[in-house]
């Protein structure tokens, strides 16, 4: 496994990722605004645009394909993170999460969890920071690292 640096070439690849997985575990539930929402913001274009404007993307690969994405906004603002139903629970998730946190410069480092990967960023230290949310049919739970 090579973590690196999402680039533009990759933009279709990691969005493909991201509906797989977000399909699979979090789409049913979700309104259907939500997962518009949700398609919107994982659209290839809006990869561009967030690369573009600086986010840090960073993608898991095997020989032949991008295994899972990671996306750090403001220095500290987990915005997504997907791992593709085939290659979960081989600790690739747990691979980008540690490399993307080695670029996060606040003392807290933040994500709008949904409601499935709530215990994924519990067991990698993060803590519930609020109460369940919603914003554009998407459900989310606040939380917080403290580094």
């Amino acid at each position: 496994m090579l973590i690196r640096r999402m680039t533009a070439a990759d933009v279709d690849a990691v969005s493909a990722v991201c509906m797989r997985s977000f399909s699979k575990t979090v789409a049913a539930s979700l309104p259907p605004a939500g997962v518009q929402t949700f398609a919107t913001v994982a659209a290839a274009t809006a990869f561009l645009q967030r690369l573009q404007q600086g986010s840090i993307i960073l993608v898991a690969t095997d020989a032949a394909h991008i295994t899972g994405v990671i996306e750090l906004s403001a220095a500290n603002h987990v915005v997504m993170f997907f791992v593709d139903p085939d290659f979960q629970l081989q600790g690739i998730g747990k691979q980008l999460l540690k490399t993307v946190l080695q670029y996060a410069t606040a003392k807290e480092v933040t994500v709008n969890a949904s409601l499935y990967s709530v215990p994924v960023y519990r067991k990698a230290g993060f803590e519930c920071h609020g109460e369940v949310a919603e914003k554009a049919g998407l459900i989310y739970q606040p939380m917080v690292m403290h580094r």
